[in-house]
């Protein structure tokens, strides 16, 4: 990996060895031989390319699609050199160009699906992102993540919600303690398991189901609190209780129809699962534009 698209990664938030890990993981399950390029075009042939979006959203992964052609890019020689025409986070339109790639063909082609497969899915998480984002935009409040991603893409898939205007919940369960209703029920109490959980500059929030739980969980000292599956009625008088007294944040069952209300109720984030574990892709191709033998 070159220097400057790992210094791209590092400013992104992102493990460069971790992503060049992930990118070779997934250019393995295509196999060392491609049947069909191969015997197609000779190893002396070139071409340019361009990765074309064919749908509005938001790009996120870029630096990503561009580590799949470096991976793939002949180690004597000329490689491919990759230019891109858009910044990660960007809004896009159809016939928008995000990048070009030229150089050696069969490594081009054998590329291209796996450096889409990435770039389509983080866009299709940015963009679905910045919907929530967009329609609750007019209160203070912000959409946020959850740990509902798909296994080895966590990463990635939290940067491209940043891009779209979101926040990031915890990265992992080392990194903050939420205590739910199983932690609840196994403990007793909120107050019990609020208070066997509570050190000192560890942030804790508390799931509640109930606005009973949430006056407990207030008089044990929480400051974050989760209020899971709660009507719009109860939200905004979880939001009187508390008074400012500690962050509200809304979960379960939401949906972008439903956002602006739950918004309004005051509560300061939008926990939406959906974001990760059900953003559809969106639709950007791989268009050659030339080659040569």
């Amino acid at each position: 990996m070159n220097a400057e698209l790992e210094t791209r990664l590092r400013t992104a938030g992102l493990d460069p060895q971790a992503v060049d890990g992930l990118v070779r993981t997934a250019l393995a399950e295509d196999g060392e031989t491609d049947v069909t390029s191969e015997p197609i075009f000779p190893p002396t042939a070139t071409g340019r390319a361009d990765m074309v979006a064919r749908q509005s959203g938001v790009v996120a992964g870029l630096p990503v699609a561009e580590l799949v052609f470096a991976i793939l890019s002949p180690e004597t020689g000329d490689g491919l050199k990759v230019v891109t025409r858009v910044e990660d986070g960007a809004r896009i339109a159809p016939g928008d160009v995000l990048l070009t790639v030229e150089g050696p063909l069969v490594p081009l082609l054998r590329a291209e699906r796996t450096a889409l497969n990435f770039l389509t899915h983080l866009s299709g998480v940015a963009s679905l992102t910045r919907r929530w984002a967009d329609e609750i935009a007019h209160t203070k409040a912000h959409v946020r993540d959850t740990r509902k991603t798909l296994p080895g893409l966590r990463a990635l898939q939290k940067y491209a919600v940043r891009l779209g205007g979101g926040v990031n919940h915890r990265m992992s369960l080392a990194d903050a303690a939420l205590i739910k209703d199983n932690h609840v029920a196994a403990a007793g109490s909120v107050t019990a398991a609020f208070t066997a959980v509570t050190a000192p500059g560890l942030h804790v929030q508390v799931e509640c189901d109930t606005l009973a739980q949430v006056r407990e969980a207030l008089a044990a000292g929480a400051r974050s609190i989760l209020l899971d599956n709660m009507s719009i009625a109860e939200m905004t008088e979880a939001v009187r209780l508390t008074d400012g007294r500690a962050e509200l944040e809304a979960s379960g069952g939401l949906t972008i129809d439903g956002a602006r209300a739950v918004a309004e109720t005051g509560v300061d984030y939008l926990a939406v699962g959906a974001l990760t574990h059900s953003a559809g892709a969106l639709d950007i191709g791989l268009d050659l534009s030339g080659a040569a033998s």
